[in-house]
C-alpha cells in the first residue's frame, strides 16, 4: 500500500483515489501458456490512467514487471471517446481513465485494445505496441483465435481488420465492413441496455474457433422509448436522446447473425444469415462459445421465469435446445454459467427444495457439492471446476470441485473476499480481508490434488493506505439472523449515547456486509463524526439461498424496510448507547430509494434521510430489472402502486435531502424532480441538491468529496440532541 499524502483528509483521499481503487491490480488474466500474467494498473495511488503490464512467470519466482502499454505516451486525448464506449464505463460503474479494457487472442499472441477510439495491438512475444490504422473510431475491439485479425464496433457498425504479424512489410487484411444498416437506430455487435445494464453481457460479437464466422447481434432501438437527457447548466448544449426500456415497455429488437467472408480480396464482403434464436423468448441473456464446442444460445423469457439453453447447429444454423431452467418467481443469470465441463452441460440454478443455489452437470446437481451457495464459475476442464462460493453470506471463497467425485477443496480459507483467475496450472487470486486495506493479489502454482501449491509471489498493489482505519463489528441481528456490520467512532468509550445512522444495502443482487476492509470505510468515516452507523443487508441480498432472496418479490418497499427497523432494534439491545431518539439514514441509487422510504413511511423511527440518485416510481425504472421483482405493470399494478414513494409525498414530516446527477441515465434525474414536485404540492418541506453534469456514478472529485461533506453537515443540523 502506498503512503497517504500528508494533507490528505478522508473525503479527499476517498475522492482522490476512486475509492480507493487507484493503483489495485484489476482484469487479470493468464496467457494460454502460463508464462505471464496480464493486468491494468496504474502507477500511483493519485494516477488514474490504467497501463497495461505483465509478469513473467516462467521461473519458480515472479519475474520484474513489465508495462507493455503506457497510454501517456501514446499521445491520444480521452476527451474524444467514442459516445458507445462512455456508455460502456458507464455500464461497468468505470471510473478510471487509459486502457480500462483489453482482449487476448486464443493462442495468447496478441493483445488488442481501444484508447480514444483507436486501435492499439501488442505483440507478447516481441513486448511491442502498435497502432493499426482502421477505417472509423474503435469500440470492444476483439482479435480472433490466432491473432490475425481484429473485429471491432465502429459508431452502429461491425468491422474487421488484419494485422501484419510477420512484420516484414506483409500487406495486413485491409479493414472491412463487415455488417452495417442504413438507420440511425439499428447497431451491430454492441450490447443493448438491458444487457450492459442488468443481464451481464457487455458484448454483441462472438469469433468462431476456426476465425470463419463472427456471430453478432443487430440491435434495433427504433421501438424503445426516446427519452431525452438535457444539461441545465449549459442551455445552448442540445439535448442527448436515450432510447430507455421502461417498465412494461417494448425492449429493443435483437436478432443474431452468422457473418462469413464471401470471397477473396481486397473487396471482399461478409454474407449475413439469420439465426431464429428467440423461440418466442424475450431476452438474448448469453451466447458461449468455448473451446470446440458449437456455440450456446442463453434465452430468458420475458417473465424471467424460463431460461433455455441451446446449442447452434452452424451447418443448418438449427437451434438444439440443451436444457430448459425455470423457476416460480424467477431464474437468475449467473457469472460464468452456462458452460463445459468437458461435453456436459454445466450451470448453476438455483433448487427450492435444498434452498441452494448449486452447481450442476446436465441439470443435477454434482453429489457433494449441495451445501453449497455458488456465486460464480471461474474456469473448468474434464477434471476440475474452480468456482466462487459463499461460505457465509459474509465470506467468498475460492474452491475446486471435482466433477466425477464431488469433491469439495476450499483455495481460500481466510475470512474475507476472494475471486480467482485460473490459468492451466496457475492461479492468481486477489484477497479482500476485515483488517487489512485494500486488496492483495498472489500468484500460486497448481498442484496436481487440485490445492493451491507454493506462492509464487504477489503482484504489487500502488494504491493509497486510507488515513483511517475501520474495525466493524459483524453480526447477526433479529429474528431473521440479519448480516450486519457495526462502526462505532474510533475513540468511542463505550457507553457514550450515540446517534445512528442507517448506512443500507443497494437493492436485491447487492451485498454490503462483506468481510472486506475498504469497504467499510466510509460508514467509519460518519461513525467518526459521532455516529453508531449500522449496514444491514435484508431480504434480496444474495449469499443466504433463494428463499430469502425472492421474498422481495411483489413489494420492493416494506420486506426492505421492516428488516432495518428489525435490525436497528436488535442493535440497540447489543449496545445499549444507541439513541434511537436520533437516527438517521443514508443511501445511493436501491439505498436512496430505502431512505427516502424510510422517513416517508416510519417517521416514528427515522429522523433524517439523504436519498441519492433515488428510484421514486419504479415506472420510470428498466424493464428487466424492475420486472423481475414487481412483475409486468400491465399484470401486476399493485405492486407498483404499493412501492411508489410518490404517492407517499404527503407523509413527510422529517427532514429529507435528495441527491441527483443531472445526466445519469440509468435512474434518471426524473425520480427526484417528480417526488419533489409531489412533496412541493403537498406543502412538505425538503432540500434538493442537482449535481450538473455528474451521472449515477460521481467520479468528479471535487464532487465526491463535498458530497460526503455536505451529507455530514446534513446529518449534524438535523440529528441535534432534545434540548433540555
Amino acid at each position: 500500500m502506498g503512503t497517504p499524502v500528508n494533507d490528505d483528509t478522508f473525503p479527499r483521499q476517498h475522492a482522490r483515489t476512486r475509492r480507493f481503487t487507484v493503483g489495485q491490480p484489476r482484469n487479470i488474466r493468464i496467457t494460454p501458456d502460463g508464462a505471464q500474467v496480464l493486468f491494468l494498473r496504474s502507477t500511483g495511488p493519485a494516477d488514474a490512467t490504467l497501463r497495461l503490464w505483465a509478469v513473467d512467470l516462467t521461473n519458480d519466482t515472479l519475474g520484474p514487471e513489465t508495462m507493455l502499454a503506457d497510454p501517456t505516451q501514446l499521445g491520444l486525448d480521452e476527451a474524444d471517446l467514442p459516445a458507445a464506449e462512455r456508455a460502456r464505463r458507464e455500464r461497468a460503474r468505470e471510473s478510471a481513465g487509459g486502457i480500462v479494457s483489453y482482449a487476448l487472442s486464443t493462442d495468447g499472441s496478441l493483445v488488442a485494445f481501444a484508447l480514444a477510439g483507436e486501435l492499439f495491438v501488442i505483440d507478447l512475444a516481441q513486448a511491442t505496441t502498435r497502432a493499426i490504422a482502421t477505417a472509423g473510431s474503435v469500440f470492444d475491439p476483439r482479435p480472433n483465435h490466432d491473432g490475425t485479425l481484429v473485429a471491432y464496433v465502429s459508431g452502429q457498425e461491425l468491422r474487421v481488420v488484419g494485422v501484419d504479424k510477420a512484420g516484414d512489410g506483409d500487406a495486413a487484411t485491409p479493414d472491412q465492413l463487415v455488417a452495417a444498416d442504413d438507420s440511425d437506430t439499428v447497431s451491430w455487435g454492441r450490447a443493448d441496455f438491458i444487457a450492459a445494464e442488468e443481464m451481464g453481457r457487455s458484448r454483441g460479437f462472438w469469433w468462431s474457433p476456426d476465425d470463419n464466422t463472427l456471430l453478432a447481434t443487430r440491435v434495433d432501438d427504433e421501438p424503445v422509448n426516446s427519452w431525452w437527457i438535457a444539461d441545465p447548466a449549459n442551455p445552448g448544449r442540445t439535448p442527448t436522446e436515450i432510447r430507455y426500456p421502461a417498465a412494461g415497455t417494448t425492449n429493443p429488437g435483437v436478432q443474431l447473425f452468422a457473418l462469413k467472408p464471401a470471397d477473396e480480396g481486397e473487396n471482399a464482403g461478409w454474407a449475413r444469415q439469420a439465426i431464429d434464436w428467440s423461440g418466442g423468448f424475450e431476452y438474448l441473456a448469453d451466447v458461449v462459445w468455448a473451446g470446440t464446442h458449437d456455440p450456446l444460445i442463453v434465452r430468458q423469457t420475458r417473465d424471467q421465469r424460463t431460461v433455455e439453453i441451446a446449442e447452434l447447429d452452424l451447418a443448418g444454423l438449427d437451434i438444439n435446445l440443451r436444457h430448459t431452467i425455470t423457476d416460480a418467481v424467477w431464474v437468475e443469470l449467473m457469472p460464468g454459467a452456462p458452460t463445459w465441463c468437458g461435453d456436459q452441460l454445466l450451470t448453476i440454478e438455483d433448487r427450492a427444495d435444498l434452498d441452494r443455489r448449486v452447481v450442476c452437470l446436465d441439470g443435477e446437481p454434482i453429489s457433494g457439492t449441495e451445501h453449497l451457495h455458488i456465486k460464480a464459475i471461474v474456469a473448468s476442464t474434464n477434471d476440475r471446476i474452480i468456482a466462487t462460493a459463499w461460505t457465509h453470506a459474509t465470506e467468498v471463497h475460492v474452491i475446486s470441485i471435482d466433477p466425477a467425485g464431488g469433491q469439495v477443496t476450499p483455495l481460500t480459507s481466510e475470512p474475507g473476499v476472494h475471486s480467482a483467475s485460473v490459468g492451466e496450472d496457475v492461479i492468481v487470486t486477489t484477497s479482500a480481508v476485515p483488517g487489512t486495506p485494500g486488496s492483495s493479489t498472489s500468484v500460486w502454482a497448481r498442484m496436481d490434488d487440485q490445492t493451491l501449491g507454493p506462492q509464487r509471489g504477489e503482484i504489487a498493489s500502488l494504491a493509497d493506505a486510507p488515513v483511517l482505519a475501520c474495525e466493524p463489528i459483524f453480526c447477526e441481528l433479529g429474528q431473521r439472523q440479519l448480516n450486519a456490520a457495526v462502526l462505532l467512532p474510533a475513540d468511542h468509550d463505550g457507553t457514550s449515547s450515540l446517534p445512528v445512522l442507517l448506512d443500507p444495502y443497494g437493492g436485491p443482487h447487492a451485498q454490503r456486509v462483506v468481510k472486506s476492509h475498504n469497504g467499510h470505510l466510509t460508514s467509519q468515516w460518519f461513525a467518526d463524526q459521532g455516529y453508531a452507523v449500522i449496514v444491514i443487508d435484508g431480504r434480496g441480498t444474495p449469499g443466504r439461498g433463494p428463499a430469502f432472496e425472492r421474498e422481495v418479490y411483489g413489494d420492493l418497499a416494506q420486506p426492505v424496510l421492516d428488516d432495518q427497523i428489525e435490525g436497528l432494534d436488535a442493535a440497540a439491545e447489543l449496545f445499549p448507547f444507541l439513541d434511537l431518539e436520533r437516527v438517521g439514514i443514508r443511501g445511493w441509487s436501491f439505498g436512496g430509494y430505502l431512505a427516502a422510504l424510510a422517513v416517508l413511511r416510519r417517521p416514528d423511527r427515522f429522523h433524517a434521510a439523504i436519498a441519492g440518485a433515488p428510484v421514486t416510481s419504479w415506472h420510470l425504472y428498466d424493464t428487466h430489472y424492475t420486472e423481475r421483482y414487481l412483475g409486468h405493470p400491465q399484470h401486476e399494478s399493485a405492486h407498483y402502486e404499493r412501492t411508489d414513494l410518490i404517492n407517499d409525498a404527503d407523509q413527510l414530516t422529517r427532514p429529507l435531502l435528495l441527491i441527483h446527477g443531472m445526466s445519469d441515465d440509468n435512474v434518471v434525474a426524473a425520480h427526484t424532480l417528480q417526488l419533489s414536485s409531489a412533496l412541493l404540492a403537498a406543502g412538505r418541506t425538503h432540500q434538493v441538491l442537482p449535481l450538473s453534469g455528474v451521472t449515477h456514478m460521481t467520479p468528479q472529485e471535487i464532487v465526491a468529496e463535498n458530497l460526503l461533506h455536505l451529507q455530514r453537515d446534513f446529518l449534524a443540523t438535523n440529528l441535534q440532541p432534545p434540548t433540555s
